[in-house]
């Protein structure tokens, strides 16, 4: 009887180029709600002139080995595979949220009255023989995504060349993730919410030269009633809806 895969990934992040192209694919395969994120790439802009840098780092599911969210989960979604896969059964999810507020990394969205979501690198893809949509994605490179068991794997020869060189994110947190980084800023680590999802409306360009995680609130759009051929003749912040 075959073994069983063991599902891992390492980022190298120096290679990022900050394109977005992981979450945009990462949406359209596992057709990801508005709002959420399974997928998000960082932004931090450090340095003084001319000595300015620019660091990125992907933030997904860290398919933890003990894995927070599943504890939290009394409903019985969320369980961990023997490939090391952590996912959801959507049929038995009820929508509580204990499993976005126990993530330390931002990986799962349980908006009110929906089911949670989060990465689960792209199981349904695995099954035909194929790779996560953010590896086969990337342009640069970045993932590197295999079975661990396997020494000819793309995981297994990345992290012979350089798995010395490689970490895990907030290994503070005992969780020990199946994600490695290779390349990334400890300090960025901070930009990773904890305890909520990545921001949806946001790609963050309010915090790039900072390592806050808490983004300014969405900015409401105020309306002026304009009559036609004329200036405006009316201007009512108070109003949410008025006509143009």
């Amino acid at each position: 009887m075959p073994q069983q895969p063991q599902w891992k990934m390492a980022l190298d992040v120096e290679r990022c180029i900050g394109c977005h192209a992981c979450s945009v694919a990462c949406k359209v395969e596992n057709q990801v709600p508005l709002g959420s994120f399974r997928t998000k790439v960082y932004y931090w802009d450090h340095g003084s002139y001319p000595q300015v840098k620019r660091d990125f780092l992907p933030a997904l599911c860290m398919q933890c080995e003990d894995a927070p969210c599943l504890k939290a989960c009394k409903s019985g979604a969320l369980s961990r595979g023997a490939d090391g896969i952590v996912r959801i059964a959507q049929h038995a999810c009820d929508s509580h949220g204990a499993c976005e507020k126990a993530c330390p990394y931002g990986a799962i969205s349980c908006q009110p009255g929906q089911i949670a979501d989060k990465c689960d690198f792209c199981s349904h893809r695995l099954d035909v023989g194929m790779e996560p949509a953010c590896v086969e994605t990337c342009p640069a490179e970045v993932f590197h995504f295999g079975d661990a068991r396997d020494p000819d794997s793309a995981y297994s020869r990345f992290m012979a060349r350089r798995g010395h060189e490689t970490a895990v994110l907030k290994a503070d947190k005992g969780t020990r993730p199946a994600v490695a980084y290779r390349g990334h800023r400890v300090e960025m680590e901070a930009k990773i919410p904890e305890g909520r999802n990545h921001e949806g409306w946001s790609y963050e360009i309010e915090t790039w030269p900072s390592l806050d995680a808490h983004f300014p609130p969405q900015r409401r759009v105020h309306w002026a009633r304009v009559e036609p051929g004329q200036n405006i003749t009316e201007y009512r912040p108070e109003a949410q809806g008025g006509a143009a």
